[in-house]
């Protein structure tokens, strides 16, 4: 303690700003630890994510499914009022369905009252979605072989159509089928063969990896160029997340990195049609995304992530900095990503500035709701007229709450965030 307090400085200016460093610095560390524990045991996300509400729906509802049938048992009228409620809502099945009709008709045309004969003077018509379970079944595919009774060695045939996998069973849509069900399903090759097996039909797993690397090869030209389309685009979205790759002989997985690269002019009326392409690296190093879209001139929207901010940071991804470097590129930023750093500071306790970022960017995300759906012009008008004076009103304000706090804290580093994607730099 002694040789604490000689080392001390004795100017009372000098420890009060030592002191100020000090409670600074404790502040920081304070919000740190809230987020850590957040992510620990909090919601990880500002909303619960979609796939566990719907489950969360789905239990719930075949709950109440079964209590309703139970009850309707012993009670006539209610079942009769709800399978009315059922026919007013079921809504009509779409028209492109095959449609097989059953005509239950009565077993005789003499009229029990009278026995003289019944004329028809209408129907009823009831629809009822039906499914068949996917069946195998096998294309033959026989070509004759000809013979000249003159020649002894001319034979005549016609050539064999060509084959997806040559040399292999499967017709293209079983290919097809086969990646739908693996991709869009999420359904491992492990288990599809044992679906195909309860048909009787043994196919390796081995087997049906082989099909998608070569159907992925062949994919290959299609791939390149809906890429090539997409950065014709005025316009993208891009965006990268991890996947895990597995890495044969460590026994575990590696992080690979999976770039999208979208456009989506319906929202604003827009003639070209929507698109995705994904791109599959091995890290998130900036020369990625500069190779992935070079020959792109137009606006790359991206996330929080990817903002200048994080490449000031010497974030990999500092590749769409340099993109925008050319000239060519003019990036847009995610006020959603912005935003939930004001969030969650305000969640961990008072904060008025924070509240109030959220508060301004409420008003921009307002103005958003009331044009939604109009035409670009008309939106374009709206935005001039009520959002350019919320986003002039911004800068003097994060200049102004900026300089009284200190430059170390987690709200400051927001701060300067939503600056810089509004291009005014701050002072760190």
């Amino acid at each position: 303690m002694a040789s604490l307090r000689s080392e001390l400085p004795r100017d009372p200016e000098t420890l009060q700003a030592m002191l100020i460093a000090r409670d600074a610095e404790i502040e920081r560390l304070r919000q740190i630890i809230k987020e850590l524990q957040r992510h620990r045991f909090g919601r990880r996300a500002e909303t619960l994510p979609e796939d566990q509400l719907l489950l969360a729906l789905e239990e719930a509802e075949q709950v109440e499914a079964a209590g309703f049938a139970a009850s309707e048992e012993n009670a006539p009228a209610t079942k009769a009022e709800r399978i009315a409620k059922r026919r007013a809502n079921r809504g009509a099945l779409p028209a492109h369905l095959p449609r097989i009709e059953t005509v239950v008709d009565i077993e005789s045309d003499v009229c029990p009252c009278c026995s003289g004969r019944l004329h028809r003077i209408g129907e009823d018509v009831a629809e009822r979605l039906d499914i068949v379970p996917a069946q195998f079944r096998v294309l033959v595919v026989r070509r004759p072989k000809y013979a000249c009774r003159s020649c002894e060695d001319v034979v005549v045939q016609a050539p064999a159509p060509a084959r997806l996998i040559e040399g292999g069973i499967p017709t293209e849509a079983t290919v097809a089928q086969v990646l739908v069900s693996k991709y869009a399903d999420h359904l491992p090759l492990y288990r599809q063969a044992q679906i195909y097996a309860r048909q009787g039909v043994t196919l390796d797993r081995a087997t049906l990896a082989d099909w998608v690397g070569r159907a992925a090869f062949l994919l290959r030209p299609v791939h390149e160029r809906m890429l090539a389309m997409l950065k014709a685009s005025p316009k993208l979205f891009a965006d990268e997340t991890t996947v895990p790759v597995l890495d044969p002989g460590r026994g575990r997985t590696k992080t690979g990195q999976l770039f999208a690269y979208a456009r989506d002019d319906r929202p604003w009326g827009g003639a070209d049609p929507p698109a995705v392409a994904y791109v599959y690296a091995p890290d998130r190093k900036g020369e990625r995304p500069i190779a992935h879209l070079d020959g792109f001139a137009g606006i790359l929207q991206v996330d929080g992530e990817a903002c200048p901010w994080a490449c000031q940071r010497q974030d990999p991804r500092g590749g769409y900095k340099t993109l925008a470097g050319r000239n060519a590129v003019s990036l847009a930023f995610c006020w959603a990503h912005v935003r939930r750093r004001f969030y969650e500071l305000a969640q961990t306790g008072p904060a008025p500035i924070a509240s109030e970022a959220l508060l301004r960017i409420a008003d921009l995300y307002r103005v958003e709701s009331d044009i939604r759906g109009r035409t670009p012009e008309e939106r374009r008008d709206a935005r001039q007229q009520r959002s350019k004076p919320i986003i002039d009103a911004l800068e003097p304000w994060l200049r102004q709450k900026l300089a009284l706090i200190s430059q170390k804290t987690k709200l400051a580093e927001a701060l300067r965030a939503l600056a810089l994607g509004g291009a005014w730099p701050l002072p760190r």
